[in-house]
């Protein structure tokens, strides 16, 4: 039977744990309902798994015969964010909802567990199914691999999915697809500048942090647009500044907050290392102290050249001509799928499949009205079931 019309014969399964793992959204690390949700579908189709990180993370396992193993990765995690959706499966976890798409993830990944359970005895080898939490943040695909997700057996390639609208000029239901980068290292940095407080009618007697921290972000900029090649995507993001208490008070510190994002280690090596010099020798000129405090979160989105014109290939059989549209550009998101990528070739895809309101809107992730067509559900669990079909058989 071909994976289109077992997942169609599900779609209603499909759609239905997607909308139960809607009301139960949770954070980061700690997703105690999400994984007991998946763990009883998982218990009622005699799915093997094991979990990991406290309990927080399942890896699923399907295949008797021996053979490669391929791995298919949804992540679970939610946003703090108030739903506005107006669904009548919204969010009961009042302030937090699915404002990214996970549970689609996770309900495309389940449909496709439950699809290759039944077909176990056709399959050529193993295939596991990572749920995985916190990919919003501090990652969870790292604790997996580091508790022996990839291994035992081994894995041999990975596939992903992003739901929702992701990448401009993807028709809606096709899939997006970028060989080689794709999505950019994530990282967060701190900078605390000290200087010496005092009244605001008297500014030769301080040493203004405020004034500091500002000549110190136009050098920021600076690196961008006159140290990398313009050729070369890169990004400098200051998200936030705090400092002071009223109005004629110099504050002796001020501190800020925000993002770096590239697409290879050069890169980002470059800019830490220029960060970290700019804000201390600025402060020092001016009397001041200057700390750095940078975080390397997730590496490059890199998709395996190969995997992925296997993968396009199996799409485009499936659905026909542009059902896969190559990706222009990486987007500067950042997605720690990465990590999953680097253990073993694999690629990350994009579903285009954003809910469009009756007054014609869209709403981008990370947004209250964010929202999915779950008509278009089952082309991502009909393709993972398929790329494992194909993959487990050597084609």
């Amino acid at each position: 039977m071909k994976s289109i019309d077992l997942a169609k014969e599900i779609e209603d399964e499909i759609i239905r744990d997607r909308r139960e793992l809607h009301k139960i959204p949770e954070l980061q690390l700690e997703l105690p309902q999400t994984v007991n949700y998946i763990t009883n579908e998982l218990n009622k189709n005699d799915i093997e798994y094991k979990l990991l990180v406290d309990g927080n993370a399942i890896v699923a396992e399907i295949g008797k015969n021996d053979g490669k193993c391929i791995a298919i990765r949804a992540d679970m995690d939610a946003l703090p964010i108030e739903e506005e959706t107006g669904d009548e499966f919204a969010s009961t976890h009042k302030g937090c909802m699915h404002a990214c798409g996970h549970d689609s993830h996770a309900a495309m990944a389940l449909g496709a567990a439950k699809i290759l359970k039944k077909i176990e005895n056709e399959l050529n080898g193993k295939v596991k199914i990572f749920f995985q939490p916190g990919e919003e943040i501090p990652g969870g695909a790292k604790p997996m691999i580091d508790e022996g997700a990839m291994e035992n057996p081994k894995v041999d390639a990975v596939i992903g999915m992003h739901a929702g609208t992701l990448f401009d000029g993807v028709n809606k239901g096709s899939f997006g697809y970028k060989k080689g980068p794709m999505m950019a290292a994530m990282d967060r940095f701190k900078i605390i500048v000290t200087g010496k407080g005092g009244h605001g009618a008297r500014p030769h007697q301080v040493i203004d942090p405020i004034i500091i921290i500002s000549e110190i972000n136009l050098g920021l900029q600076k690196i961008i647009s006159r140290e990398i090649d313009p050729n070369i995507p890169a990004l400098i993001s200051v998200c936030q500044i705090h400092g002071g208490t009223t109005q004629n008070i110099i504050p002796n510190t001020v501190w800020e907050e925000g993002t770096v994002r590239n697409l290879n280690e050069d890169t980002r090596d470059f800019i830490e290392r220029r960060m970290g010099e700019i804000a201390e020798y600025i402060a020092k000129a001016y009397g001041a102290k200057a700390e750095l405090i940078y975080e390397r979160f997730y590496p490059t989105v890199i998709n395996d050249s190969d995997f992925t014109e296997f993968v396009k290939n199996t799409a485009i059989d499936m659905f026909g001509e542009g059902s896969m549209i190559e990706l222009k550009n990486p987007t500067m998101g950042g997605e720690d799928v990465s990590f999953f990528l680097n253990e073993a070739p694999g690629t990350f895809l994009a579903l285009e499949n954003p809910r469009v309101y009756p007054d014609g809107k869209i709403y981008p992730h990370h947004n209250s009205k964010f929202d999915i067509d779950e008509s278009l559900m089952y082309r991502g669990t009909a393709l993972f079931v398929e790329v494992v079909r194909r993959f487990l058989k050597g084609e």
